[in-house]
């Protein structure tokens, strides 16, 4: 077990290639960190196989600060298992969620923790958005498409700000596009979700990841392996256990 179980809140941030936005993340967390309101808190970064100097310069940023924790992955696997790594990692009792591209604020996830005592699950939704025209319109042909399937409520799925109940998240079913559903999935294991608008920046540095095909098209076929899950979906829950005992 890592260190994360010493903390009461991890911050999870899987990146690939994002080394031209390291200086800010540091800068960013390190700040935040000291006045979270789910304190101590930590941060996990999760290496997605990058093969610039992101990597590195992570792991010099984790020497200076010791709330700070990395993983790798031995190749590039994409965010959903990127995502399901740091979940899998995290044994603190709340976990968060954020990208690397800073395109949200780390200090909103204090308007998220206002509410997860009394939920499993809170989500940002992008207010003001800082993105062209056509990634706005395939975001909401897209959210439009997966509320409709899914009946998750979820007005902005995949903001890139998220707080979870660790044992919600490392309960996640692994499947391609699985970040796209979390609010869905949450929901189907019996959980509660809420809802809150946070910030949203323009990209300073690096490259989008995702293009018409994985923010449109794969979001659609998804949708039906979701139902096609959610039809078969098993859970229990125990009325005794002496196993511990």
């Amino acid at each position: 077990m890592n260190k994360t179980a010493d903390y009461q809140f991890t911050i999870i941030i899987p990146f690939y290639n994002e080394e031209g936005n390291v200086p800010a993340l540091e800068e960013k967390l390190s700040r935040y960190l000291t006045h979270c309101t789910k304190s101590p808190a930590c941060v996990l970064f999760v290496n997605d196989g990058s093969t610039d100097r992101g990597g590195a310069l992570i792991k010099e940023a984790c020497l200076r600060h010791k709330d700070f924790f990395y993983i790798e992955l031995e190749s590039n696997k994409g965010i959903t298992t990127a995502q399901k790594a740091g979940y899998d990692n995290c044994f603190s009792p709340i976990a968060g969620y954020m990208d690397a591209d800073l395109q949200t604020d780390p200090e909103d996830f204090n308007l998220l923790l206002e509410h997860i005592d009394s939920h499993d699950l809170v989500i940002g939704y992008r207010i003001n958005r800082q993105d062209s025209f056509s990634r706005r319109i395939t975001s909401k042909i897209a959210n439009g498409f997966r509320r409709m399937m899914t009946s998750d409520e979820a007005i902005d799925t995949c903001c890139p700000l998220r707080v979870i109940k660790t044992d919600y998240a490392k309960r996640l079913p692994m499947f391609h596009g699985m970040h796209r559903f979390v609010p869905a999935l949450v929901k189907m294991m019996g959980g509660t979700m809420c809802q809150i608008p946070v910030r949203h920046y323009p990209r300073m540095a690096g490259v989008a990841k995702y293009n018409t095909w994985n923010r449109l098209i794969r979001p659609f076929v998804d949708c039906f392996g979701f139902r096609w899950m959610k039809k078969r979906y098993k859970s229990y829950s125990l009325k005794d256990n002496t196993a511990d005992e």
